[in-house]
């Protein structure tokens, strides 16, 4: 294990040939660990995981029987490039032989999809590959049969904060460890999609996700309405009514954003309101992280694979080409300086071919890929909201393993 590098914000320290150089005047980092994906006969994939894993310290604070969230994205049927079952095996394995009891899971989506309810999510997962008996845990749905099972975290009220209470998806809140193992790639309204991304809209309720995305309820469709009112039997907040035509109408008054009128619709009259800015949008999904780990008492530790790193979400259900080659696999107790370490390294890496479409002609290496694809999203993608709430530090010091 080597130290490899130091990153300030705003430059990273980190050449592609893969020569670092480290500045002494940087004082305050986090740890990031970053294995490249070499491997050898004396040094297989697994034996590399359990390295990172032992030199992290991930089961310094497990007790026999404890109960292990594993949140990773399970991906849409039709993509391809989600993280591979196959990878989490031996993270399982370590954990399990720790004493812990793992369990891989997600939460439901706001859109309608394969992901919209436990029961079409799990199936989801199973045909993508997510077996519990061949990876040695089991498939959970943390908020419940319809998206609806959350234990509320009152929030810690700083000046602008947007929020005083969160919705945080019951089973990843009550289980004694969280471990996020994420897919790194884009994404059309974050960015990108890291491990703040994983926990702070992935562990939140359907109501939660409503409170990140939205300022209002949902929109109804009049025209894709069929007057059924299966939704308004759901809605237990009389916010839904049916007009003189016995079409759809959302009180906005009287919602509460819970979203579960979303899925009992089958003509999508009912369509996720997606007003929020996505400057607010981003404040709101890193108060949602941070309201996520604090529902544990001992440290978090965070997983990036920055392979197969695609210019959108594994929320599609189909995969582009990656901007850029493999980069390997990260892992740190700070999301934020994780996160940060994956897109600096991702934009000091060269571009695939196939991929120069997604990017703007005058794009040059070392400027960020992700706000060059999606150039509404913010230069800091929300980092230094992050960090600003005390999240983690966009400072950090990259370790080779």
């Amino acid at each position: 294990m080597h130290h490899r590098a130091i990153r300030s914000i705003g430059c990273l320290y980190h050449k592609i040939d893969g020569s670092f150089h480290v500045f002494p005047e940087v004082i305050m980092s986090s740890k990031v660990y970053f294995w490249n994906m070499r491997a050898s006969i004396k040094a297989p994939f697994n034996n590399r995981i359990r390295k990172i894993l032992k030199t992290t310290k991930a089961t310094e604070h497990i007790a026999s029987g404890d109960l292990t969230a594993l949140k990773v994205h399970f991906g849409e049927l039709g993509n391809t490039t989600f993280l591979r079952p196959i990878w989490l095996k031996p993270i399982i394995s370590y954990y399990k032989k720790a004493g812990a009891k793992p369990f891989l899971t997600d939460t439901s989506t706001l859109y309608t999809g394969e992901r919209g309810n436990a029961p079409d999510h799990q199936m989801c997962a199973a045909l993508n590959g997510f077996d519990p008996l061949l990876l040695g845990a089991p498939v959970i749905i943390a908020d419940g049969l319809r998206g609806e099972s959350e234990v509320i975290v009152n929030s810690e009220p700083h000046k602008n904060s947007h929020f005083k209470q969160t919705y945080i998806a019951s089973d990843i809140a009550r289980a004694d460890h969280l471990v996020a193992i994420s897919h790194f790639k884009g994404h059309g309204l974050a960015g990108y999609g890291g491990a703040l991304k994983n926990i702070g809209m992935g562990c939140a309720s359907k109501r939660g996700k409503m409170q990140q995305h939205c300022t209002s309820g949902p929109k109804g469709n009049v025209h894709k309405c069929v007057g059924c009112g299966l939704c308004m039997e759901l809605c237990q907040h009389g916010a839904l009514s049916l007009d003189s035509n016995k079409k759809i109408q959302v009180d906005d008054q009287l919602c509460v954003g819970c979203g579960a009128c979303l899925l009992a619709c089958k003509t999508g009259a009912l369509q996720v309101n997606w007003e929020t800015g996505i400057q607010e949008f981003l404040e709101k999904m890193m108060e949602y992280a941070l309201a996520v780990l604090k529902t544990k008492k001992s440290p978090s530790l965070f997983i990036n694979f920055a392979i197969n790193i695609t210019p959108e979400c594994d929320c599609l259900s189909w995969s582009d080409a990656p901007i850029c080659p493999d980069l390997g696999i990260f892992a740190s107790a700070d999301p934020v300086a994780l996160d940060q370490a994956c897109i600096d390294m991702a934009d000091q890496a060269p571009i695939i071919p196939s991929a120069m479409h997604k990017l703007p002609e005058n794009y040059r290496v070392g400027e960020c890929k992700f706000t060059a694809i999606h150039d509404k999203v913010p230069k800091d993608m929300g980092l230094d909201y992050a960090e600003k709430i005390g999240l983690g530090s966009r400072k950090y010091q990259l370790i080779y393993i």
